[in-house]
């Protein structure tokens, strides 16, 4: 069970990292000015960069809650 935390723990590290990457290099400085939120698609058109980022953005913070999640459970079991 030890094994399969570390294994886990450095699959949730390499996602943190992709994850602040990711973030930092996509923000356009504009997160305080109230503007619209969620992806843009366009009709019958491929998606733009930002919106391939944004959905990204939102997969590896949904993978980094999760595995933290996991994370704490298994935790919890080890120390019992």
């Amino acid at each position: 069970m030890q094994i399969g935390y570390n294994i886990l723990l450095g699959l949730a590290l390499v996602v943190a990292i992709l994850f602040v990457a990711l973030v930092f290099l996509t923000g356009k400085g504009d997160a305080m000015s109230g503007g619209t939120s969620g992806v843009r698609t366009t009709f019958r058109g491929k998606a733009s960069f930002d919106d391939q980022m944004s959905k990204m953005t939102i997969m590896l913070g949904g993978g980094f809650m999760l595995l933290m999640l996991v994370l704490d459970f298994i935790g919890h079991r080890l120390n019992k």
